[in-house]
């Protein structure tokens, strides 16, 4: 590919292989990076400054950062990498590393690190780096110092990096890079890039979808349908053609006003009656499996063949239900269903669901008229942000409700979530990271707000973009009054260790870090505030007051009961 002068030293080596790092990083798609403050990091910081084409975000925390950089991933869809300097900064990320490996974040994380001879001897900011994240990550690779004469390799393990971080089983890969002094030298010619600035390595998918994937002459098959799944429109086409009902988690995308598309499929699977009159012969999963737990025990009451689509090789099946994995993508899958209907399947067998489910829609709108709760502000939520929003939405309570009482809209805003660990950690830094270059809505709890109330320090760092956090205030844990452990622990002891009610106030702690502060007494006012905080950039926390935790135990029990009873009646 041609010769690159000779480097004269160590360090004027090293910063060119950063520089050209980021270089071949930007040639396989890499548009953004997260960067942390550090001395080791030196190289890596000063390198992606200087590169053309790779926009820099600059975080405080790390463990922030590494949450931010998953915020940024989920709204554009593309890898982001993540440079920290060594020791405990390195190891601050391995909560977002988690996640970013089983919810399949795109992430390429750069720890900085000492060389050898540092290392065992009491260095400051010395730690074992080596597979520090274990078997989170795609790939690890640790090049050692970087030697004048080694050029030849840099482009290629960059490429190894992104291919392993894009691949089908999309995730994060972990560069440990250790950096000698002086740190700060300029870099040097960089090694020559393919033809045409073509990236160093490519990869041609290929999807094979067996002739037989367990929804042949079955007549009444449902497709559930969670996160992650890449080409929802397809999904819902090859549904419409074969008319099978969607049961459509609000972060698969297909939660829409298709006539496949089923939203209030937790109340429905519920209730004992209407889950058998809409039992399925087949039951074919995309993407994640929703959070219900009445889906998940229906599984278990039908006892129909469970049918896995999974391209990744990772098959969620904890209860050893899956019978059936076909290895494509949802989108493949989706195609060659459609290219597979002859004649539709059970007509009827859609018709019911869909009339339950609006039946169970039409209960909603009524009972939730005028209340302000949590259901309702989920509810009142996914019916009314624009379609050019990021919805973000916490772990625990926020994706529930948002699964169970959430719209079907026609156009409604990406949804994602923090749903790989499950982990209410860095859901305000994943919100902020969504916001960059346009706006985000995160529904999030007071516990999970306090819990990543630091990322507020550094906003939106200069960047454009307008994100608003509507924090239900529920003084406390909310899920853990549907646990057992709420009536079988003593009350003071539940409240210490589990429901965990917090001394600070979530409006004091907003406005300390700067942010523009709203408190909603109603939902009228909570969507005022919402649509006129998007039309303001910066950072706007909206709180709204709940009732208390036993009573929205109470409320989500009432309303899932009547919306199953009006969904019995029509299906009689």
């Amino acid at each position: 590919m041609g010769s690159v002068p000779a480097l004269d030293s160590a360090a004027a080596a090293q910063s060119t292989f950063a520089a050209t790092l980021f270089d071949e990083f930007t040639c396989s798609g890499m548009a953004e990076i997260v960067v942390c403050p550090g001395s080791r990091s030196t190289p890596l910081a000063l390198a992606a400054l200087g590169t053309e084409g790779l926009e820099v975000h600059v975080r405080l925390d790390e463990r922030s950062a590494g949450f931010f950089a998953i915020g940024r991933s989920l709204a554009t869809g593309q890898p982001v990498g993540v440079v920290v300097t060594s020791g405990t900064a390195a190891a601050e990320l391995h909560a977002a590393v988690v996640e970013a490996d089983l919810a399949r974040v795109a992430l390429v994380v750069m720890t900085a690190d000492r060389p050898p001879e540092l290392h065992g001897v009491g260095a400051p900011q010395t730690i074992d780096q080596t597979n520090l994240f274990g078997g989170a990550v795609r790939r690890f690779e640790d090049p050692g110092p970087i030697r004048p004469g080694t050029e030849a390799s840099w482009r290629p393990l960059a490429a190894r990096a992104m291919a392993a971080a894009t691949g089908p089983m999309r995730g994060p890969v972990h560069l440990n890079l250790p950096f000698v002094e002086p740190l700060d030298r300029a870099p040097g010619p960089l090694p020559q890039r393919r033809p045409g600035g073509a990236a160093w390595r490519s990869t041609v998918p290929v999807s094979v979808v067996p002739d037989d994937d367990g929804t042949r002459g079955a007549a009444r098959v449902v497709v559930v349908a969670g996160r992650g799944i890449d080409d929802p429109s397809a999904v819902l086409a090859a549904a419409t053609a074969r008319r099978w009902p969607v049961l459509a988690d609000p972060l698969s995308g297909c939660r829409t006003d298709a006539e496949v598309s089923v939203a209030a499929f937790d109340a429905l699977t519920r209730d004992d009656a209407v889950r058998a009159s809409l039992r399925p012969d087949v039951v074919v999963q995309l993407g994640a499996m929703p959070a219900s737990r009445a889906l998940s025990e229906a599984l278990d009451v039908w006892s129909c063949e469970l049918v896995v689509v999974d391209q990744g090789g990772r098959v969620q099946d904890p209860f050893g239900r899956v019978a059936r994995v076909v290895e494509a993508s949802a989108g493949s899958w989706a195609r060659a269903a459609t290219a597979a209907a002859s004649a539709p399947c059970d007509d009827a067998f859609l018709s019911a669901w869909r009339r339950a489910d609006d039946a169970a829609q039409d209960c909603f709108d009524a009972l939730l008229e005028g209340s302000f709760d949590e259901p309702s502000v989920a509810r009142g939520l996914s019916g009314t942000l624009p379609g050019h929003v990021v919805f973000v939405v916490s772990s625990s309570m926020p994706v529930r409700d948002l699964e169970w009482f959430g719209r079907r809209v026609p156009r409604g805003p990406l949804v994602v979530a923090n749903r790989g660990a499950n982990g209410i950690d860095g859901v305000v830094s994943t919100a902020l990271g969504a916001s960059i270059g346009g706006c985000a809505v995160c529904l999030l709890g007071d516990l999970a707000f306090l819990h990543d109330a630091g990322a507020l320090a550094d906003g939106l760092g200069g960047s454009d973009g307008s994100c608003v956090l509507v924090v239900v205030d529920n003084a406390g844990g909310g899920i853990f009054s549907f646990l057992p452990q709420r009536s079988s622990v003593a009350h003071q002891a539940f409240e210490r260790v589990l429901a965990t009610p917090p001394s600070a106030d979530v409006a004091a702690v907003a406005r300390g870090y700067g942010a523009d502060v709203t408190v909603a007494e109603d939902l009228t006012a909570m969507q005022a505030a919402v649509d006129e905080c998007l039309a303001r950039p910066g950072v706007h926390v909206v709180v709204a007051a709940m009732p208390s935790r036993d009573e929205n135990v109470e409320l989500h029990r009432r309303y899932g009961d009547a919306a199953g009873s009006a969904a019995r009646l029509v299906l009689r």
